[in-house]
């Protein structure tokens, strides 16, 4: 349709539409005029017009408020469709009313006095990429609002914001709006197929808001049918629905889905960014049907990255890229993802773990470094517990044991570690074996299900865990089984059999705290980014969650170590017997506070990054003040 909303007139070209007005809606809609009165309201000025419909801002009498009146002909279900979607980014329809004597109707609506991206887009083309920020769209917003005689507003927490950001920021902004307010639609039936700059209005803010559903197709309104009112701007459409518009093609109206829109927010977001569109169409495109083929030709193919401008982040880069792949079934699967992958933009941090620098060691980490990092942290923490166990037993089983006795032990403590170890790398390795295939089944074009994709992302999260709870698991066979072969072989006290068997247990501490600082670090800041590319993350806000209080409670045992080691080690010796571990103690101690050290570091940064992503992916934008993540 033509757009119903203010724009330049020397821009006609650029919205081509596949629908016109009757001859006799246009002489009925010429006839009202700034000043009348049309049925309960007053039209005070001209908001904008089209082909078949114009907008006035007017007060409704009986209500004594302001209102946007759009006057168009009498087709279509916008009404209708608009009456089932409660959104804050969709501007929200009173009611409807049909005008006597003629074939109008009435549809009034919430008034937005900020102008529409189209004054966005007149500004973008006036700058040079280096004069972009968050405040040109506040510049668009008080320009539009001073022209109406209305008052710029006093400064605001989302003013404030916006002017802090850069102009790839600010579009991501506005992007992540409109697409949770497309999948919104899209879950309750409802395709738009007429996204472009002009049916974007704003308010004082400069928060985004959808208009203008006039062609939309709602499944929840009965009697329609995707094929009814068809049409749209051929410049922001998807090839997909510039096939259904040619009439030699099979394509139909009936075969567009939600990846049609978020297809055409893709383009309207790239003409932000870069001052024009992302195809080189003719100035009349779609007056004929080779004109058609050609723009159909151009969108089977992927755009150029680099049209876009320098500032532009990798992550906004990739997902732009993504929105216009020729192929909708490469393209966002919802609007929900689509919004989300943009919110990353709006966090340096986030965005920085997720698409890193292509010469850094993060961007050239691969699928099979999952597994060597859980079997060195296993390797390691079993290293550690050794080490510790052997300094601390070793006179103790000089004192206690005669030689026959220590061969037996030392050929026990051998056994179970030439099974545990291996064991316990193994056991890990395969409960952590699904991020990997996901990961490497994606990295060679495999398609996975949201459902797949979301679980393999949640699966990361939980590999420290399982490699510290493994290796404890082991350690607590080994203490059981050596305090098994103290009681058949020896003839220790029981005292002295629980002093090993708690020693082994510190030692499965040890091999517990700092491994599961080690893989966590590196799992939420290589491995779960990279998973984190390809689609909807809202089912991994508690996963996420979970996992940093889970850190909280590691670091309270890494704390506690050498504390419990000092305890577990003196209450059942002897003066004499105490003074042999004082030294493997003081070591504990010493080295206790270095690893507490490390692992309060990797602590603090693995926190920071789960709170880039709880901002960036976790909430829905609207949420002001998250809730704390520790």
């Amino acid at each position: 349709m033509e757009p119903a909303i203010d724009r330049d007139p020397a821009e006609d070209a650029d919205y081509r539409s596949t629908l016109i007005a009757s001859q006799g809606t246009r002489e009925s809609l010429e006839d009202i005029d700034v000043g009348d009165r049309v049925d309960d309201f007053d039209l005070l000025v001209e908001l904008g017009s089209g082909a078949f419909a114009r907008v006035f801002l007017a007060r409704q009498r009986s209500m004594q408020r302001l209102v946007a009146v759009k006057i168009s002909q009498d087709h279509g279900t916008e009404s209708e469709t608009l009456a089932q979607l409660d959104h804050e980014h969709i501007v929200r329809v009173f009611d409807q009313r049909l005008l006597a004597d003629s074939e109008l109707k009435l549809l009034y609506m919430q008034y937005l006095p900020g102008g529409t991206l189209s004054k966005v887009l007149s500004l973008v083309r006036a700058r040079p990429p280096v004069q972009r920020d968050g405040g040109l769209l506040l510049e668009a917003v008080d320009a539009s609002m001073r022209d109406r005689g209305g008052l710029v507003p006093s400064e605001s927490a989302t003013r404030s914001e916006l002017a802090a950001r850069s102009w790839p920021e600010t579009v991501a902004w506005l992007g992540s709006r409109l697409a949770r307010a497309l999948d919104y639609a899209s879950a309750n039936g409802v395709l738009h197929r007429d996204i472009k700059p002009a049916n974007v209005l704003l308010t004082a803010d400069g928060v985004p808001k959808l208009a203008d559903f006039n062609i939309s197709f709602s499944q929840q309104v009965a009697g329609t049918s995707p094929l009814a009112y068809f049409g749209g701007s051929l410049a922001y459409m998807s090839p997909e629905q510039l096939a259904a518009c040619h009439p030699q093609l099979p394509d139909t109206a009936a075969d567009l889905d939600g990846r049609s829109d978020t297809y055409a927010l893709g383009v309207v977001l790239w003409e932000l960014l870069t001052g024009h569109r992302p195809f080189d169409d003719e100035a009349r495109a779609g007056d004929s049907e080779s004109s058609l083929e050609r723009m159909l030709r151009l969108r089977q193919h992927a755009v150029d990255p680099a049209e876009l401008p320098p500032d532009c982040p990798p992550t906004l880069r990739r997902v732009l890229l993504k929105c216009l792949a020729p192929d909708r079934a490469d393209r966002w699967p919802s609007g929900a993802a689509l919004a989300q992958q943009l919110e990353l933009v709006l966090d340096e941090r986030a965005r920085d773990l997720v698409d890193p620098p292509p010469n850094s060691l993060r961007a050239k980490v691969g699928p099979w470094a999952l597994l060597l990092l859980i079997t060195a942290a296993s390797v390691l923490g079993d290293f550690l517990g050794m080490l510790y166990s052997n300094l601390h037993n070793h006179p103790l089983f000089q004192l206690w044991f005669s030689p026959g006795e220590r061969a037996s032990m030392q050929a026990v403590g051998l056994s179970l570690a030439l099974v545990t170890t291996p064991a316990a790398m193994v056991i890990t390795n395969v409960l952590c074996r699904r991020a990997f295939l996901v990961w490497r089944g994606v990295r060679r074009g495999r398609d996975y299900g949201p459902a797949t994709l979301a679980a393999a992302r949640r699966d990361t999260l939980i590999d420290g865990d399982r490699v510290a709870l493994v290796a404890f698991g082991c350690w607590v066979v080994s203490a059981v089984v050596a305090a098994a072969a103290l009681v058949a072989w020896t003839d220790l006290a029981p005292a002295r059999i629980a002093n090993l068997a708690v020693t082994l247990l510190v030692s499965g501490a040890i091999a517990v705290a700092y491994p599961f600082f080690v893989v966590n670090f590196f799992v939420v800041r290589c491995f779960y980014p990279r998973l984190l590319r390809h689609g909807e993350t809202a089912s991994d806000h508690e996963a996420l969650r979970a996992l940093a209080r889970r850190c909280t409670r590691y670091l309270a045992v890494a704390v506690a170590i050498p504390l419990i080691g000092v305890v577990t080690s003196l209450m059942s010796l002897s003066g004499p017997e105490a003074a042999l571990v004082l030294t493997p103690i003081k070591w504990l101690c010493v080295l206790g506070v270095l690893g507490f050290l490390g692992a309060y570091w990797l602590f603090r940064q693995t926190e920071a990054d789960l709170r880039a992503f709880d901002r960036a992916v976790s909430a829905p934008p609207h949420r002001k003040t998250p809730t704390p993540l520790m």
